[in-house]
């Protein structure tokens, strides 16, 4: 398999293995117009095997979502072939439409025209919140 190097984009590495085209949907990258590789159970020596997306393109993702389904996500972002920032996403403050509340009485369950809202209200346990009923909803490690 021959996948070539990225000049302008981003490399979201160390993702679980079998995760991959979850991030790939939450992301919304089947939108884009660009090259994207999404390789699955690669060999790594630090996780035994793990899924890479790699985005051949200079543009901007919200990543915030990243934080919240593995904070051992590794993040390079890449301009003329070299790395110029390698980061950790942090567990994001909200979540639009990521998590369903399952709360039969939330009004999200009712009106479906309403996003659904999380925010972290215990960053240790990695703990959100429903913004409408308060329904917990533990983080994705949890």
């Amino acid at each position: 398999m021959n996948i070539d190097s990225i000049r302008n984009g981003i490399v979201i590495d160390h993702i679980k293995a079998g995760r991959g085209m979850e991030i790939y949907h939450l992301l919304n990258l089947e939108t884009l117009n660009c090259s994207i590789a999404l390789i699955k159970n690669a060999s790594s020596g630090k996780i035994g095997k793990k899924d890479i997306i790699k985005i051949d393109a200079n543009l901007e993702l919200n990543l915030d979502v990243l934080g919240y389904i593995d904070p051992d996500i590794t993040i390079n972002l890449i301009r003329d072939c070299k790395r110029i920032k390698k980061f950790h996403p942090d567990l994001p403050e909200r979540l639009t439409n990521v998590i369903q509340c399952k709360n039969p009485r939330c009004i999200t369950s009712v009106e479906q025209e309403i996003d659904h809202v999380f925010k972290l209200t215990d960053r240790e346990n990695r703990i959100y919140r429903c913004i409408y009923c308060e329904s917990k909803a533990k983080g994705e490690n949890n």
